[in-house]
């Protein structure tokens, strides 16, 4: 995605973190150096990216100089104190930063890490303290001679004075929130203990059909077996596998039956919209109630307008498309499809701010940014007037980041931790889903018009690389399923709003290059069989594949030499070398949609990068795409395909990933790459002519070279 940093290279395997910070009082000095305790001291001579100097005993002064500034300490003298968890210290800084990252020495690596809380600008000294209970015992650290590397952030020029760092044991308050977290822990495995019981279920009772008309839902089902049933509906925050006691329960006295609600009721003060709900049948059972049947969405939701499909006209996209001096490109590279980034949270408020459009959804009132608006529809709109399709990638800010500060405390998932990029949307409270859904709505409002008035969104790519997700959609470190029960949630929201306005719309489901090694938490394809059988059970819906098949190295973009990317089913990573994987995966009968229609499948972000401006760098980058390009038309399986980017970024850690250079370069400004003129020539007749240079780069003599087989 064009304005996104590809923090994937630095977050490769994270760990969980509890913390305390931000609430203790301010430290003014002297502050008395407690007797007996050893102070953790900074090497100096390891800096990177910083300079640092150390000003008297135990205090340091630092300043960041780059994107990955960090430090170790020198190793410690005797073994911690088994009690001694919580890292404390105190410090002052110039600007605030996102998070400091804790790597677990002697063997530094991300899988031996965690991130800890925010720092907070402070010209007055301020404590910072991170509980690392978990993560000392998880790594045996804590023995003579270990030691840390602290990372600060990714931000130049801020000026940091840290003083006195030590463990020591904790406080009361600490403990309760170990405990509360421990709790938590506990409650998410049995949560997805029952998730994995569910899927596995062959229930007796079944829900055949869930129809919703204007203004009524309609619910068909059959019940099996003694004993007294109840139909229930089921809210977007529900969790329905631990639920025994269910509320707004209808009694069944056939054994089919079908039953037709309102539409609309009042729940909690808003104005709840059952278009949202999954309805299951339960049956008595001593003091409580067991669930009898997988529950259903809604199948059949008629739409308030008739649109026609949004149609490819070629594989070839462009990712990240934002209004710029360039647009012609589209035109110049036979554009077809492009992505387009949406920060919901970065347009909606809660009050009528200045320049705002209102839009009323579940009886309250949100407000949209005209000007931010502007921007996506002079996007759309030169799309539709091209008959360009379009997927608006849906992301979620972290509350300190939004437009308005409120909307952040309503929409910020409440295990949320530092490390993430963007937050997963809180579906735990009717003020969360409402505020998500009124967001859905409006969009899909503007942009689903017979009239194409503000342009036209086809596609619906719910957040960003969700294997990845304590980066890219953080909702805190969970089991797979207990995620993709929550992220399943916010594509059906955002599927079943949609398919209001446009009966073809689609949501897709955004997914880094990790197919069986997980990246962070879990892989993509362990993440898409369950995806795969939750739709198969509850009511299929028409999801597709928005997947990031990037060399295994991204800087690197000789992706035929990926070693982990294999011609096999269970290949560790699908990147460009073996596009074949995952265009298996997508036609197997048991992966389509209700058995029968391939899912759609885009490359929806994706480059090779030029190390340099030099010619063989060039030259390699464009080999890169000439090889991927050769591979996927001869992928039937595979729609399209979105190059990321399409100018290169100075934000992403020196990549130049870009069809054009720096926008700021200092010899040809936004200049066309070679890859550029690979891309123009790219299924036209002068493909062949143009990519005939690349083969002894590639080392082939024939393209035919380049395609594999994957057996079963």
């Amino acid at each position: 995605m064009q304005h996104l940093r590809i923090f994937f290279i630095k977050f490769i395997i994270v760990s969980v973190f509890l913390f305390s910070c931000g609430k203790e009082p301010e430290i003014t000095p002297p502050v008395i150096v407690k007797a007996g305790v050893e102070y953790l001291k900074f090497n100096l001579s390891s800096a990177n990216q910083l300079t640092i100097s150390q000003t008297e005993k135990n205090s340091y002064s630092i300043s960041t100089t780059g994107g990955d500034p960090y430090i170790m300490t020198d190793g410690i003298l005797k073994s911690l104190h088994r009690d001694s968890v919580v890292l404390t210290f105190e410090y002052k800084s110039t600007e605030s930063i996102d998070w400091i990252q804790f790597f677990f020495g002697p063997t530094i690596s991300e899988s031996r890490s965690v991130f800890g809380p925010s720092v907070s600008k402070t010209s007055a000294w301020k404590s910072y303290s991170v509980n690392l209970v978990r993560e000392l015992n998880k790594f045996s650290w804590g023995k003579q001679g270990d030691f840390m590397r602290f990372d600060f952030g990714t931000k130049s020029g801020i000026n940091i004075e840290i003083r006195n760092m030590y463990f020591r044991v904790m406080n009361q308050s600490e403990k309760e929130i170990f405990e509360e977290e421990e709790a938590r822990t506990k409650q998410d495995e049995a949560i997805q203990k029952a998730l994995a019981s569910y899927l596995q279920e062959r229930f007796s009772s079944s829900i055949t059909e869930v129809k919703v008309g204007p203004t009524e839902v309609t619910v068909a089902g059959e019940c099996s077996g003694e004993g007294k049933f109840s139909l229930c509906e089921v809210f977007p925050n529900d969790t329905m596998v631990t639920t025994t006691l269910f509320k707004n329960k209808i009694p069944l006295d056939n054994n089919s039956f079908r039953i037709t609600l309102p539409r609309v009721i009042t729940k909690n003060s808003l104005g709840y919209d059952r278009l949202l709900s999954k309805w299951v049948i339960v049956k008595e059972s001593g003091n409580g109630e067991l669930i009898d049947s997988h529950a259903r969405y809604a199948d059949i939701i008629e739409p308030k307008q008739s649109m026609p499909p949004g149609i490819l006209m070629s594989k070839k996209g462009l990712g990240g498309f934002a209004m710029n001096s360039y647009v012609a490109d589209l035109d110049h590279l036979g554009i077809t499809s492009i992505t387009v980034n949406i920060p919901i949270t970065a347009m909606i408020y809660s009050y009528q701010a200045a320049n705002t459009i209102p839009h009323t959804y579940g009886n309250k009132t949100y407000y949209f940014s005209v000007n931010y608006l502007s921007h996506i529809d002079n996007a759309l709109k030169l799309a539709v007037s091209k008959k360009i399709v379009v997927g608006a990638i849906i992301l979620v800010q972290k509350a300190s980041e939004c437009a308005d500060p409120e909307i952040g405390k309503i929409l910020q998932h409440p295990d949320f931790t530092p490390e993430g990029i963007f937050t997963m949307p809180n579906l735990t409270t009717d003020e969360g889903v409402n505020c998500y859904a009124a967001a859905l709505d409006f969009l899909a409002s503007r942009y689903n018009r017979t009239d194409n008035a503000y342009g036209r969104i086809h596609k619906w790519i719910m957040h960003n690389e969700v294997d990845a997700g304590l980066t890219w959609t953080n909702m805190g470190r969970k089991p797979m399923l207990n995620y993709l029960d929550t992220y399943l949630r916010s594509m059906r929201i955002c599927h079943n709003i949609s398919r209001q306005y446009d009966e073809h719309s689609e949501v897709m489901g955004s997914f880094m290059h990790s197919w069986v090694e997980p990246s962070e938490l879990f892989s993509s394809k362990e993440f898409l069989t369950a995806l795969q059988q939750f739709s198969s059970l509850e009511g299929d819906f028409q999801w597709g594949i928005a997947y990031h098949p990037y060399p295994q190295d991204l800087n690197e973009p000789k992706t035929w030499n990926d070693e982990k990317a294999v011609f096999n089913p269970n290949s560790p990573l699908v990147t460009f070398k073996n596009l074949e994987v995952i265009d298996h995966w997508i036609k197997q009968p048991e992966n389509s949609y209700k058995g029968s229609v391939k899912r759609t499948l885009w490359l929806s972000e994706n480059g090779t990068n030029s190390r340099t401006y030099g010619d063989q760098d060039l030259k390699e980058q464009a080999a890169g795409f000439a090889y991927a390009w050769k591979k996927l038309i001869n992928l039937d399986g595979i729609d399209a395909i979105q190059w990321h980017n399409w100018m290169d970024n100075r934000s992403e850690f020196g990549l130049r990933i870009g069809l054009r250079r720096f926008p700021d370069d200092e010899t040809d400004p936004g200049g066309a790459k070679p890859v550029w003129y690979a891309y123009q020539a790219a299924g036209t007749d002068r493909e062949d002519v143009v990519f005939e240079p690349y083969k002894s780069i590639i080392g082939i003599t024939n393209w035919s070279e380049i395609m594999h087989y994957i057996s079963p």
